[in-house]
């Protein structure tokens, strides 16, 4: 069995439509999915990515309107990082993100910045085999669009010591200490820093979980090898796009294997994916009190749609 890379990353929001334009119109990403918690439907679950909405390139938000900042802290991811395709990309973003008055930090081969509520983001050039995974954005050339995921940073101490759960459990290679690498058919990055000092506090701008992708018919092979390793994953649980188990690794990051299928096109249209809210089928009988009380949306391709893409027209409305 091996893992594919990242399926997705799963982040806070105290501010879902600051956050949609800052992802969706700014970072041009696609909104594919506009759906709620399945486990408290009252709160969105939004989805960005790329185009197809595939597996290594979908971020997510569960919006909490009060939650208060969060603090990465020791057992957390800290930092988000996306590919790009070359040097020239990273100029462009340095000055689309100064345009919005983002600072932003020049390293070797690329750039970080925070995102509006303090998540850590970098942008990176990475010569991988995998294919690009790029929205289409009107505003952004396509060889400057983020490519899909490289990997994520987290807190976790000891790191000199090598995690047998993700070498010889999961099937990262250790590369140097605190350094892991998949490299299914889509290649992805997971190390460690040493944690600061105050306690991490999860709320707005931070990592809730990370998602590593399997394959369909190995799911259920995976929870019994988690299982027999010692891992205390959850029962495989249907989140209507994929199928989910979840565990804790031991320096506390909440891991999630999740499958491919049956992707984000299951309720709706390839050409209209995030347009309309899409409920699961255990609360499609609140739409009328959710439409009323979840905060109003706009998709920025509402307004500049990308060429060729058709637009709904009533997504500017209430959602």
């Amino acid at each position: 069995m091996e893992l594919d890379g990242i399926h997705h990353i799963t982040c806070i929001t105290a501010d879902a439509p600051g956050n949609v334009d800052f992802y969706a119109r700014v970072l041009g990403l696609r909104l594919v999915k506009k759906t709620v918690n399945f486990d408290a439907p009252d709160v969105y679950h939004l989805y960005f990515g790329d185009e197809r909405g595939a597996p290594g390139s979908i971020l997510t938000f569960f919006e909490f309107p009060d939650a208060a900042r969060g603090r990465a802290g020791a057992g957390m991811i800290h930092r988000l990082r996306w590919r790009v395709a070359s040097s020239d990309a990273l100029a462009f973003w340095t000055d689309r993100l100064a345009d919005e008055n983002v600072e932003v930090h020049q390293l070797d081969d690329a750039i970080r910045f925070d995102d509006p509520e303090g998540l850590s983001l970098e942008l990176a050039v990475v010569e991988a085999p995998d294919e690009p995974l790029t929205a289409e954005a009107p505003d952004i050339p396509p060889e400057h669009a983020l490519q899909g995921f490289d990997g994520v940073r987290a807190y976790g101490p000891g790191r000199e010591e090598e995690h047998k759960i993700l070498t010889d459990t999961m099937g990262f290679e250790l590369i140097a200490p605190g350094e892991y690498r998949l490299h299914g058919r889509r290649t992805a990055n997971y190390g460690y820093d040493d944690p600061p000092a105050p306690v991490g506090m999860q709320g707005a701008g931070t990592v809730h979980h990370i998602a590593w992708c399997d394959r369909d018919d190995e799911h259920g092979a995976w929870r019994q090898r988690l299982a027999q390793a010692g891992e205390h994953p959850t029962q495989v649980i249907d989140r209507q796009y994929f199928l989910s188990i979840y565990f804790r690794e031991p320096r506390g990051v909440l891991f999630e294997l999740a499958t491919p299928s049956p992707g984000f096109a299951i309720d709706e249209d390839p050409e209209h994916l995030g347009e309309q809210l899409r409920l699961p089928p255990q609360h499609e009988h609140l739409r009328d009190r959710l439409e009323a009380e979840l905060t109003p949306l706009v998709n920025p391709r509402a307004e500049a749609p990308p060429s060729g893409a058709a637009v709904n027209p009533s997504e500017t409305a209430r959602s």
